[in-house]
C-alpha cells in the first residue's frame, strides 16, 4: 500500500513505515525502525498493522535502543496481519541494519 492509511480506531492518519521485518518466529523491532513514532496508535507498515501503546512508548523514551518482540494478534479486516509489541530487550547500541 502507498500513501497514508486511515486509522479507524483513533481517527488518526499514520503513514506506512519503511521497515519490513524478516518472517520468522521471533521478530524484533526498535523505535528507529518504526520511525520514532511519538503517539500511541495503530500504524500501517509493509508487514501489516502495528499497535503501539503509551506503555511501549514510555519504554522507548527511557531506553531508545530497546528492541521489542513482535507478535501477531489477528488478521485485520483488509487481510493484513495485526501485530503488537511484546517482551523487550535492552541493547547498548544498534546494529547497522536497525538504524
Amino acid at each position: 500500500m502507498t500513501g497514508p492509511e486511515a486509522d479507524d480506531d483513533a481517527g488518526k492518519v499514520h503513514a506506512p513505515g519503511p521497515y519490513e521485518p524478516p518472517r520468522s518466529s521471533l521478530n524484533k523491532i526498535t523505535w528507529a525502525q518504526v520511525g520514532r513514532v511519538a503517539e500511541p496508535g495503530r500504524y500501517m507498515f509493509k508487514f501489516g498493522w502495528l499497535t503501539i501503546t503509551a506503555e511501549d512508548l514510555a519504554v522507548w523514551k527511557l531506553y531508545p535502543n530497546a528492541a521489542f518482540t513482535l507478535f501477531t494478534t489477528a488478521a485485520a479486516a483488509d487481510g493484513e496481519d495485526e501485530f503488537r509489541l511484546g517482551i523487550f530487550e535492552l541493547r547498548e547500541t544498534l546494529s547497522l541494519s536497525e538504524k
